[in-house]
């Protein structure tokens, strides 16, 4: 059994599709979404015992978090019918983590994120390119013959590349209906929250969205919504689930996500554009992109000396005119400029690094 998670609108529902087109035979072979009408007087488990009968092999239920107690019913499936492939995803990855201890040991679970910057080489402009780690960018081994001019395209993928969808057009309306699901439907439903309350979360996300970038004040942001100062770190620990926002934390503790909060961003910056009200901040754009890429391989943590440490590396991240001022003398200090094609010495070219995934 495999479950498929991650937020809205970046794809599982076409990767299984596609999966299933290119490497299946369709008469072995059921997709459904959970969110069926079918379901209003069926249950999943007596659909999956049908279709084995009828020599099915994989079954694909789409929108399981749609199924009232759909992780009981998976266990049902999984173990009383070890012959069927079962593959699941799930759009609010709220509610897939809320079931997915249910599943200990029986589902193999993954996360997906929207696109890299060399998803969307590939996926938009027909470019192909090695994944490459962050070594091999430090060291300057990037090499992609068939990409002349990378600025340009690293300007639009900025703008609408993470999502996949942008490829259908209405990219603006698109993007406001997945926003507008996960405040409106997926956190609040999750969360067993009234609609005062859901309105709250738009709020904040509307703070967020207008820093650059945001350092948290749980005090004043209560003071703000008009709520209690305790149930601020909930909501940003909601959006983040949902993927809304990323909360960029200190290394204090050792252990991954648990330290503490030193700075809000909103997860990718399609959404930052998507919620801006007029031009971004171009720094909050770019620092915005360097953790979204990186936080997919390694640990993305706060530092005191630069802006990010990951490993034992500390990042600076600015535009071509930025100095080494920040980190001068860090032995293990590098500066990612944006506007620039190559790299040189301790200095990386930020569209590089949407090379990692």
């Amino acid at each position: 059994m495999i479950g498929l998670t991650g937020p809205r609108g970046v794809g599982k529902t076409t990767l299984i599709l596609q999966y299933i087109k290119k490497h299946l035979r369709l008469s072995e072979t059921l997709y459904v979404t959970a969110e069926d009408f079918y379901f209003a007087d069926n249950k999943l488990v007596d659909l999956a015992d049908t279709f084995l009968k009828h020599g099915g092999k994989y079954l694909f239920v789409d929108k399981i978090h749609k199924y009232k107690d759909w992780a009981k019913e998976l266990k049902l499936i999984y173990d009383y019918y070890p012959e069927l492939r079962l593959t699941f995803t799930g759009s609010s990855v709220l509610d897939i983590n809320k079931g997915a201890s249910d599943l200990s040991r029986r589902a193999v679970m993954y996360y997906m994120q929207g696109l890299s910057f060399r998803e969307y080489l590939q996926l938009f402009h027909n470019i192909t390119s090695d994944v490459y780690s962050l070594d091999d960018i430090i060291m300057h081994k990037v090499d992609i013959p068939s990409l002349k001019n990378p600025l340009p395209l690293f300007g639009d993928y900025l703008k609408r590349g993470y999502y996949p969808f942008s490829l259908d057009g209405d990219f603006d309306i698109l993007l406001q209906q997945v926003i507008n699901q996960t405040l409106e439907s997926d956190i609040p439903t999750f969360a067993e929250m009234n609609i005062a309350t859901g309105r709250k979360l738009r709020q904040l996300l509307a703070i967020i969205s207008k820093s650059v970038p945001f350092k948290p004040n749980f005090s004043s942001i209560a003071t703000m919504l008009s709520a209690s100062r305790n149930n601020i770190a909930d909501y940003c620990l909601y959006l983040e689930d949902a993927g809304m926002i990323a909360q960029l934390r200190d290394a204090t503790t050792g252990i991954r996500g648990l330290g503490k909060v030193d700075k809000i961003y909103l997860d990718n910056t399609s959404l930052i554009y998507g919620l801006a009200d007029d031009i971004p901040n171009i720094g909050n754009v770019r620092e915005t992109f360097f953790l979204n890429q990186l936080r997919v391989n390694y640990e993305v943590n706060s530092s005191a000396t630069g802006e990010f440490l990951v490993d034992d590396m500390i990042f600076e991240v600015g535009g071509k005119r930025k100095g080494q001022k920040q980190i001068e003398g860090i032995k293990n200090g590098y500066l990612v400029k944006d506007d620039i094609e190559a790299g040189f010495l301790n200095t990386i070219p930020l569209w590089q690094l949407g090379l990692i995934y």
